[in-house]
């Protein structure tokens, strides 16, 4: 007889309908980037049973509450995230072939959420295995926290951080902004979970928010980094196609405005070039200049948005854009100091 799934274990008792945990809308056309990468991750198994009791570890940590009762371990595991749930009930059944009891309640009037639980009456084996349950000193201790020996392996530690992004992990659409986060309730296991990525080399940070502690990368090429350490191959081939085309824009942008501030400036000279011009012809007449600089200052008039190259192609004997240059900035020292009364020509 095969093992039941978690499908039919969500058959509700009255009237025998069917109710599975949210299809999250087949196709999932209206899914957040965030929810696409938890139901990729959701899918994915470890190399094996070490890596499946690291990812179960994460769960237990993060929803986790035990209680004793007759002398058993009880676990419960409550939440609203149906890719949390799933997956644990999955993991559970796969690595210790325990069924757990799951049900489903509805919570809230305005916005009605789902709320599932998922029960193993004697999880002792579970939180064992996990490092959540010790024994010292034949002293029995519970302790939630990042066991060392659990996620002592790279593949063991890739299976926990992913377990963890499925359960509290969210990432931003990369086409607005480069954030991902794990928001936890308490700062010990906070520093664990940073500590845990920062050994793939990343540089997560923690921050305290609304009596909750974020564990954040904010770099585009970090969350990259993340999602492959998670193994979500295609939601990591999407947010690099968006990285891609925003700095294509980016650069395309940078050009376009350095194109643009140097195109101002130069129409910005050539105007005060042809004010000068036009006061001194107005104050003195451009015939009181040297020859050379009248030249110029004839040609410019001639040719107002002409640069300062092709003005000096334009000259009865041609001179480069340095002379051109030279010429106009005499032009314009003749001019202030006519404005300023000095005369302006030796």
């Amino acid at each position: 007889m095969d093992t039941p799934s978690f499908s039919s274990i969500m058959t509700l008792r009255k009237g025998q309908q069917t109710q599975e945990i949210s299809k999250k809308q087949k196709g999932g056309a209206n899914l957040s980037f965030s929810s696409k990468v938890k139901g990729e991750l959701s899918l994915h198994f470890g190399n094996g049973r070490h890596c499946e009791i690291a990812e179960i570890a994460a769960y237990v940590n993060i929803y986790g509450q035990i209680a004793v009762f007759g002398g058993n371990f009880c676990l419960k595991i409550q939440t609203e995230n149906d890719y949390a749930v799933k997956k644990c009930f999955t993991l559970l059944r796969n690595t210790f072939n325990m069924i757990a009891d799951v049900s489903v309640r509805i919570s809230g009037q305005k916005r009605q959420t789902k709320v599932y639980t998922l029960l193993v009456r004697d999880a002792a084996a579970i939180l064992q295995a996990t490092g959540i349950l010790t024994i010292e000193k034949e002293q029995k201790k519970l302790k939630k926290r990042i066991y060392p020996p659990v996620v002592s392996s790279i593949c063991c530690r890739r299976a926990y951080i992913r377990g963890a992004f499925i359960s509290v992990g969210s990432v931003n659409d990369p086409e607005k902004n480069y954030h991902l986060e794990f928001v936890l309730a308490d700062l010990s296991a906070a520093e664990q979970l940073r500590d845990l990525i920062n050994a793939f080399g990343l540089d997560a940070k923690v921050v305290e928010r609304k009596e909750h502690y974020i564990v954040y990368l904010k770099e585009g090429e970090q969350i990259v980094d993340l999602l492959n350490i998670m193994e979500a191959p295609l939601a990591l081939m999407d947010l690099e196609n968006v990285r891609i085309v925003k700095e294509m824009r980016n650069d395309i942008n940078r050009k376009v405005n350095c194109e643009t501030a140097n195109l101002n400036k130069v129409v910005g000279a050539a105007v005060k070039q042809l004010e000068d011009i036009n006061y001194i012809e107005e104050t003195i007449g451009l015939a009181r200049l040297p020859e050379q600089l009248a030249e110029v200052a004839r040609v410019r008039l001639e040719y107002p948005d002409r640069s300062l190259k092709e003005l000096g192609s334009f000259l009865m004997t041609p001179v480069g854009k340095s002379g051109v240059n030279h010429r106009l900035r005499k032009i314009s020292s003749i001019a202030e100091a006519l404005r300023e009364g000095k005369g302006g020509i030796e």
